[in-house]
């Protein structure tokens, strides 16, 4: 498929098994970081696996789904825009930026290791093939891999790739142009009155700008189900994320419905060896509220 103009993104070659480590430096820079998975193909709507070898563009409803999510987005100010190289993806990417007041014509970063896990021999084939395979190998459907296809390991290695190149990204491009210290103390409390606000958007939706008080740049990330699942669970169990209040673990790492958004605030410092982790925190995952309108999109 053409690249329509986008940028593709250079990525990382380094070690690629080091982790994101914490260390408290006095430097800080703040940014939110908010997934969202593309909307409805006809392979979603008919059960068939997709992965990476199958491109197919939305359906009707997946273009339904990218304008209301567009509209929950629009008053938004992305700072940069990422969407994995599949046309699912850069659809629902180039339907939200249309709406969006503040970013409409921005440029977006095609980023290869944003794309879904890939499911080998099963890719185009019903789920319940996928099941039918795990079940013969005395594995669940979750942690099978197909032959040909990538483990979960390897898909969160990807991810891990993805932050490490976005954090030293987000230092060159806005680390310079931080507030005074007294402005950063000010961020921090409204950032702490964005959790509480954000609390209850878990279970409940709310507010498209929650958890955004005080944070000066935002990333938008347009992904898919399988992959935003493995990008959850390495912000919340592996680099410790912390929790919106009453939070279940079953509905945190539920699946993502198409066009559901995710959202995390994470604060890097510049080391010597490059941007580190300081501090990360959820602030709602796999919301859906902008779909309730929407009589012909799945809800689940």
């Amino acid at each position: 498929m053409a690249s329509r103009g986008y940028v593709a993104m250079t990525t990382d070659n380094g070690d690629d098994h080091e982790e994101v480590t914490r260390d408290p430096l006095l430097k800080m820079f703040t940014f939110s970081l908010t997934l969202v998975r593309h909307g409805e193909t006809r392979y979603n709507r008919e059960k068939l696996l997709q992965g990476q070898g199958v491109d197919m563009l939305l359906s009707e409803t997946g273009v339904q789904q990218g304008e209301a999510v567009g509209r929950y987005l629009s008053d938004l100010t992305f700072n940069n825009v990422f969407a994995s190289n599949l046309q699912r993806a850069i659809q629902t990417a180039e339907i939200i930026l249309r709406n969006n007041t503040h970013c409409s014509g921005k440029e977006m970063i095609l980023e290869p290791l944003l794309r879904e896990r890939g499911f080998g021999i099963a890719e185009g084939r019903p789920k319940e093939d996928l099941k039918n395979m795990a079940n013969a190998a005395g594995q669940s459907c979750r942690d099978y891999t197909p032959p040909g296809g990538e483990t979960l390991d390897q898909v969160k290695l990807r991810f891990k790739r993805f932050l490490k190149v976005l954090f030293k990204q987000m230092l060159d491009q806005h680390g310079g142009s931080r507030p005074d210290a007294s402005a950063e103390a000010s961020e921090a409390g409204d950032a702490a009155n964005g959790t509480a606000a954000a609390a209850s958007g878990v279970a409940r939706g709310g507010s498209a700008d929650d958890g955004l008080q005080g944070v000066p740049v935002h990333v938008l990330v347009v992904s898919h189900g399988a992959y935003i699942h493995v990008a959850i669970k390495h912000l919340v169990e592996d680099l410790k994320c912390s929790l919106p209040a009453g939070v279940k673990m079953s509905q945190l790492f539920s699946p993502c419905p198409n066009t559901g958004v995710s959202r995390f605030i994470l604060t890097l410092s510049q080391s010597e060896s490059g941007p580190v982790l300081t501090a990360a925190r959820c602030c709602f995952t796999n919301r859906k509220d902008h779909l309730e309108n929407l009589p012909t999109a799945k809800k689940c």
